[in-house]
Formats: structure tokens, sequence, C-alpha cells
């Protein structure tokens, strides 16, 4: 990471420079491209304070801590700094998975599926017409099929009888 430091009332420090700059290097494994750090340390009556700007990989992230030490206000304004990276990078992130999940898949080509492992399924279109329930047990008991699709007469709704192992007849309708 580029890191740039700054003084402000204050003598230009090797030690705080190179100890920024080790700490600043943890954030390169969160960001994909090369970043620049703006870092500044300025000293206002007791209170020491850190200033950090991170700009890049799509990200402008800002940092301020004030603190009696410059070492902990560095630790701290960099502990803020990690949280809005992650938090920022996570928005990405899920950002990229619903678009993926918004695209028309019929634009993409479309991946040929496996079939051998897979049991047959048998298609059977059937035409259904309205009647009654009991004119479905009686159609029920001439077919030899397990189950009968019919419209009910009553509802206009799409129902299903089923034969059950004892002999009798199940009714699915829709609510």
């Amino acid at each position: 990471m580029q890191t740039s430091v700054t003084f402000k009332n204050l003598k230009p420090s090797d030690d705080l420079k190179n100890y920024i700059g080790s700490k600043l290097d943890r954030f390169d494994r969160y960001l994909d491209n090369p970043a620049e750090a703006n870092v500044v340390f300025s000293i206002e009556k007791f209170r020491h304070i850190t200033e950090v700007t991170i700009i890049g990989d799509r990200l402008n992230i800002n940092g301020r801590e004030e603190q009696e030490d410059m070492y902990s206000a560095i630790d701290i304004v960099l502990d803020k700094l990690e949280k809005q990276i992650k938090k920022s990078k996570g928005k990405q992130k899920n950002r990229r998975n619903q678009n993926r999940k918004n695209l028309d898949m019929s634009v993409l080509p479309s991946e040929i599926p496996d079939f051998d492992n897979e049991p047959d399924v048998e298609i059977m279109s059937i035409e259904y017409k309205p009647m009654s329930e009991e004119e479905a047990i009686e159609q029920m008991k001439i077919i030899e099929n397990a189950f009968l699709v019919f419209t009910n007469a009553k509802s206009n709704r799409v129902n299903v009888l089923y034969r059950k192992n004892d002999g009798n007849y199940g009714l699915i309708q829709p609510v």
C-alpha cells in the first residue's frame, strides 16, 4: 500500500511512519487492487489525533481518532477502518450475488444436465373437464389410473381425486 504521512504540530518521526506502514499492510488482504493511504498525525494541546484516508479499489474510507497516546490512536483508528472495509466489501459481494441471481438465464448458455443417473419420468398430458365430485368418483371407478384431475363444477378450480390403498378415495383441492 502506498502511504503518505503528514505531521502537524509534531516533529516527523520515522518510528511513527514505520509503525503506521506496517499496520496498513494488513489491509492489502482485503483490497484487490493497490490502494493509497493518506495519514495525518497532529497534536492539539494534550490530544494526539490520527486521521487516515484509504483510497482505492472503489473505496474511499476515512477514520479519525483522538487519544492521549499517538500509538493507541493509530491502533483504534485502524480497527475502525478495518470494520469499514469489511462492511463495504460485504456490501459489494452481496450486490454481486444479487446481480447474479437477477440475470436472465435465457441469455446464458445452458448446461446440459446429465440424465444418466436420473429415474425415467413419464410425462402424461391430460384433458380435464368440469364435473362434480360424485361424477369424478364414478369416472375413477371406470378408469384404472390412480388419480383423476378435473375441474370442480362448484368452485371452478382444478381438483385431484386419488385412489387410496384401502380402496377409498381422497380429494385434493386448492384453498
